[in-house]
């Protein structure tokens, strides 16, 4: 490749069209989904999701990679994994996405969604007690980006906000907790939880039997509910089938799993307190991603530093 040409622009998805990455992200680079071999001298820029592990390391020319979505646990955990930087994607549509079903769930549970469609199915005509927002605490596991939008619109609706993160973080009007010696606190005062966190090899399996345990289950609503729309290995499922069928667990939203797509065989398909999402909180859009991408690589080119870098020693 010579001094003067424009290196080319990658598009490595698992799962997704890329067609669509390819035409959105042509400009000034060309934009491919296939290199010229594993070695392609002309690839300076990644673009992916769950790309193929040990597929970007022969890249020579290889100068950043960038996320098609806000986690990034998909690109951390290839073990041949580049010495380049990594950004994430962060953009004001997928945070309202993930704002919006956060606030979908959680009022949800709050409104006893779960028990009124029991009703309509046996055609039952009953008036549950139903508390105010002021009486019910809403604990938010993960305080980035996304979290911390969601507890700014539930604040605003009423709830009492907690937020828990892994180094002391401050968020205005939500009561925060802080690594291991806060966690008990934090979920003893928490009715519906909601957990955001990146997927690391420190968060891997939290939303266990024990964590969901430290729930308050005396409450308003009459049990604990959990949300999961962060990443399916923060989860133990077996774990949360046991406690929604010892009553630890009142109900539970998920829209991630352990194996995606969910397995037909799963339990949590046909139990009457699970409501399920196909990993949909908060996808991401090409038309609105696209540019972000574009603007990155040219913040790069101009010597500006990237947006959004993932810190890879912490996972996110």
């Amino acid at each position: 490749m010579s001094s003067s040409a424009r290196g080319r622009i990658l598009v490595s998805v698992t799962g997704w069209d890329p067609s669509q990455w390819v035409r959105l992200l042509a400009g000034d680079h060309e934009v491919i989904s296939e290199p010229d071999g594993p070695a392609d001298p002309t690839v300076e820029y990644a673009v992916v999701w769950k790309h193929p592990h040990g597929s970007l390391k022969q890249f020579p020319n290889l100068k950043a990679i960038f996320s098609l979505g806000a986690g990034v646990d998909h690109i951390l955990t290839d073990p041949d994994l580049p010495d380049v930087p990594v950004a994430r994607i962060v953009q004001e549509n997928l945070t309202r996405h993930m704002v919006e079903y956060v606030t979908w769930r959680v009022m949800d549970h709050h409104r006893q969604g779960s028990t009124y469609r029991a009703q309509q199915a046996e055609k039952v005509w009953f008036e549950p007690n139903q508390p105010t927002t002021a009486e019910v605490s809403v604990g938010i596991m993960g305080l980035g980006e996304l979290g911390s939008a969601a507890a700014k619109a539930l604040l605003g609706l009423g709830f009492t906000v907690n937020g828990w993160t892994r180094t002391p973080k401050s968020v205005e009007g939500v009561n925060c907790f802080a690594g291991q010696d806060g966690l008990r606190d934090f979920l003893a005062a928490t009715d519906i939880l909601v957990v955001l966190l990146p997927h690391t090899p420190a968060t891997e399996g939290i939303i266990d039997y024990e964590l969901l345990r430290g729930l308050r289950r005396d409450n308003a609503l009459g049990g604990a509910s959990l949300i999961n729309a962060g990443r399916g290995k923060l989860q133990k499922e077996a774990d949360i089938l046991r406690a929604l069928e010892d009553g630890t667990l009142k109900e539970a939203s998920l829209d991630v799993f352990e194996v995606e797509p969910l397995p037909e065989n799963s339990a949590l398909w046909n139990h009457p307190r699970v409501f399920i999402t196909p990993h949909a909180a908060a996808s991401s859009d090409p038309r609105h991603l696209g540019p972000l991408i574009l603007e990155q690589i040219a913040r790069f080119e101009r010597g500006e530093p990237l947006l959004h870098l993932v810190d890879i020693s912490a996972g996110y």
